[in-house]
């Protein structure tokens, strides 16, 4: 009858034991954040707000009712139902999308072209070429402008290239000149990283340079692709500057449409048409970020990949 009480007061010695040997828990404790941690976030917080402060506040007054953009009447969605009421505006937002679709297909073919063979054949020309991309992307867009202008007028009234006198075709290869920088960049660092074995293995089954460019090195930077057609549509679709100079009568864009529209006043339609275009922005940098981590890439590959790193 006193076996049960003998066994519970042993497992209770032998577990006050187990507790005295076994080492005590450190307590956590919260670290104090230092005066620096405190000072940076709060830089940080004041650098976001510089940035994005400016486009929430036109997002905001894109529902207006008001009759001009400065002064708030009240909320609602008369400026965007305005849109549908202005073939003006339909007009400059039809253009400025078939544009960025044109110039983003030439800035895809040419730079995914130029950055496999910057990853595929260095030397040293693919220096001497990130050089001039380089120059390319940072040269000032009125320089571009100005040299696109009379460039475009030879083309198209000398060379008798009609083409050229085209106002969409202006504009479509006016925007694609950064834009096929910038698809380069990506695409070469998309496979500048990657091991040549499989077009070699490709190459060995005695399979054609063409089928092992389609079904091997272009299925490779396919994801780079994607991406740079992506950025290279955005990017396209507010080239103000060599828009302003290279459109021809009745194929005025978006931003040159805004732009003349600041002399009279700007109007709450405006920023709902500018809100949609930042909702489409988006949209294009959240497919970017899913077709590459689709394929496998990490944040950090990401960002490396879409900065052209």
């Amino acid at each position: 009858m006193t076996r049960p009480e003998t066994m519970t007061a042993t497992e209770t010695i032998l577990r006050a034991r187990d507790d005295q040997s076994a080492p005590a828990r450190p307590v956590r404790r919260r670290a104090r954040r230092s005066w620096s941690d405190i000072a940076f976030a709060v830089w940080g917080v004041a650098v976001m707000l510089f940035l994005f402060l400016p486009i929430i506040v036109i997002v905001i007054y894109s529902f207006n009712t008001g009759r001009l953009l400065v002064s708030w009447d009240g909320f609602g969605l008369d400026a965007f139902a305005t849109i549908l009421e202005k073939p003006a505006i339909q007009n400059a937002v039809r253009v400025s999308l078939i544009t960025a679709l044109f110039a983003a297909v030439i800035a895809t073919a040419l730079g995914t072209l130029a950055g496999i063979a910057m990853a595929r054949h260095p030397g040293k020309w693919t220096w001497w070429f990130l050089g001039l991309l380089l120059l390319v992307s940072v040269t000032p867009e009125i320089v571009d402008a100005v040299a696109l202008l009379p460039f475009m007028v030879f083309l198209g009234q000398d060379l008798g290239l009609s083409m050229f006198n085209d106002g969409i075709v202006r504009l479509s290869v006016g925007s694609s000149l950064f834009a096929t920088a910038v698809v380069s960049y990506i695409v070469r660092a998309r496979l500048v990283g990657q091991d040549a074995n499989l077009e070699e293995a490709s190459a060995d089954l005695y399979a054609k340079p063409l089928t092992t460019f389609r079904r091997v090195t272009l299925a490779l930077a396919m994801p780079a692709v994607l991406a740079g057609f992506l950025l290279a549509f955005t990017l396209s679709l507010d080239n103000t500057v060599v828009a302003a100079f290279v459109q021809v009568s009745g194929t005025t864009p978006w931003p040159v449409y805004v732009l003349s529209a600041v002399r009279s006043g700007l109007r709450p339609e405006i920023a709902a048409v500018s809100t949609i275009m930042l909702l489409l922005t988006l949209v294009a940098f959240a497919l970017v970020a899913l077709v590459l981590k689709r394929a496998g890439d990490s944040a950090t590959q990401i960002a490396r990949t879409m900065t052209g790193g």
